[in-house]
């Protein structure tokens, strides 16, 4: 069943069925946004999980397409009461003033929710893979993160192969990589990199806010892969930061050393964008309060 919460200051349509999304878009008719839930998203690839599109006001413009943002651990996206730190990071407020000002292009949002307890599994990326899958890797994914499986690959298979099309086809989207931009924090920020890394040709820009980089024996093998795995910076961009506190406070040598292999690769300051922001911690109070920096960096 579609059903609307009137007593939400947005319109938010719950849909337990994707063919419904016909139906929620006929629906929307005010100047106000529009919250699309699809509750339990089925894949072949992953587990089943919700999937939240976010559609700014006056959706849909004619002869307009919309670049779309995918984001990782959609449930601390918008809402703060599903959020498990109980604070969102409140993007549809930022994008809202950012199109305000014509400071970005026309953006829909796309949140989808982690899976609980294989969160690590799926955003670790698997590169190299012949480590990732090695016997010592796996005993070390066991003993740090209860398993001993990667599912970056699936993961971003399930975002390729069934979450883009489907978004494609039910809204009016650009598909051109410039305008399919991914974005997260911590674990989210590696799977970020990793799907513009893997599919240079889809994910043309990525926003990695406190990526954490020293993951036990898995951490410095990523990193030691960039050098040749990072596409040519001919559209594609990339945002990095960090804070100085809790987590993010170790977080700095590994960055430069980052920073420093995609500047050899022939990046610049007009396609590489980093920040360190002082007494910042790792959490999203701290992102919500620096993501409308990454957001127009990357999707003006």
């Amino acid at each position: 069943m579609l059903s609307c919460k009137d007593n939400s200051p947005k319109n938010i349509f719950e849909v337990k069925s994707t063919a419904e999304v016909e139906q929620a878009t006929t629906i929307h008719s005010s100047s106000n946004d529009t919250i699309i839930y699809f509750i339990d998203f089925k894949s072949k690839f992953v587990d089943s999980r919700n999937v939240e599109v976010w559609l700014p006001k006056n959706y849909p413009e004619k002869n307009v397409k919309y670049q779309v943002l995918y984001m990782h651990d959609g449930q601390n996206v918008f809402n703060k009461e599903t959020s498990y730190s109980g604070v969102a990071w409140e993007i549809e407020e930022k994008v809202d003033s950012l199109l305000a000002i014509n400071a970005i292009r026309p953006t829909i949002v796309v949140g989808i929710w982690n899976n609980g307890e294989k969160r690590f599994s799926e955003y670790m990326p698997q590169l190299p893979k012949s480590l990732s899958e090695s016997a010592f890797a796996k005993a070390e994914l066991k003993k740090n993160f209860g398993s001993d499986k990667l599912l970056s690959d699936n993961y971003l298979k399930f975002m390729t192969q069934e979450l883009l099309p489907f978004v494609n086809e039910k809204f009016q989207t650009s598909k051109e990589p410039e305008h399919t931009i991914t974005m997260g924090a911590s674990m989210g920020a590696h799977i970020s990199l990793y799907a513009m890394i893997k599919y240079p040709d889809t994910f043309g820009k990525a926003g990695c806010l406190s990526t954490h980089w020293p993951i036990p024996y898995l951490g410095q093998a990523f990193m030691d892969e960039l050098p040749t795995s990072v596409p040519e910076p001919t559209f594609h961009k990339i945002y990095f930061d960090h804070g100085t506190k809790t987590l993010d406070k170790v977080y700095e040598p590994h960055q430069l050393k980052v920073n420093d292999m995609f500047y050899q690769l022939g990046y610049t300051d007009q396609n590489l964008l980093y920040r360190k922001f002082e007494g910042h911690e790792h959490s999203e109070k701290y992102w919500q309060q620096r993501v409308a920096l990454p957001l127009e960096f990357l999707l003006k």
